[in-house]
């Protein structure tokens, strides 16, 4: 039987999209299966009283200096976006609207590149589209599946139960019950999946 590894992120956090490059290869690795858990990360500081590490200047130069540490060892591009922080609640209806949809993983790939390669605000609604569009996607179809009351109420929902089961930041990952915070914990969750 495959063992299931949840994944809670946000595309506007950093080490979500580093996360998001090795999430898939570490699944066929050990078998598991894979369950995006989209949240509002600004939900869950809320909720749990926690901040951005950029909300601490010191910690937040040193988040950015690792972070392309771990890009570098992952072998991937990461480029800080000049306008981190930025709002993804339309971002995360999206990614919630499409878990469902056979063109999931092109609006997530959409949305972490053109955070974290192209450095574009897609808190600005003409990006987002501009951005969708670039990726064959139509952005007037996803614009109202976005709006869709259901898919409101599923991320909240998602962000809710996130924070009832100890989420205080992005990515965290659940194997079972046991939750690892951090893209940097992924070789223990690589450990957990194989156990």
């Amino acid at each position: 039987m495959s063992r299931e590894l949840e994944f809670f992120f946000d595309v506007g956090s950093p080490a979500s999209y580093l996360a998001w490059t090795q999430v898939p290869g570490l699944c066929r690795r050990t078998g598991a299966t894979l369950r995006y858990r989209p949240m509002l990360l600004g939900g869950v500081f809320k909720a749990t009283g926690n901040a951005s590490p950029a909300a601490v200047p010191a910690k937040g130069r040193y988040s950015g200096v690792d972070m392309q540490r771990f890009a570098r060892r992952y072998g991937v591009t990461l480029t800080m976006n000049p306008h981190f922080p930025v709002n993804t609640l339309m971002a995360m209806r999206l990614v919630t609207a499409a878990l469902d949809n056979e063109q999931h993983d092109t609006v997530l790939a959409a949305l972490f590149e053109g955070l974290w390669l192209r450095e574009r605000d897609l808190s600005d609604i003409d990006v987002l589209g501009r951005t969708l569009t670039e990726a064959g996607l139509d952005p007037s179809h996803w614009a109202a599946l976005a709006q869709d009351q259901a898919v409101k109420e599923r991320l909240k929902a998602t962000t809710e139960e996130a924070v009832a089961r100890g989420v205080f930041g992005a990515p965290t990952f659940f194997v079972g019950e046991e939750m690892f915070f951090g893209q940097d914990r992924l070789d223990f969750v690589e450990e957990a999946l194989q156990r």
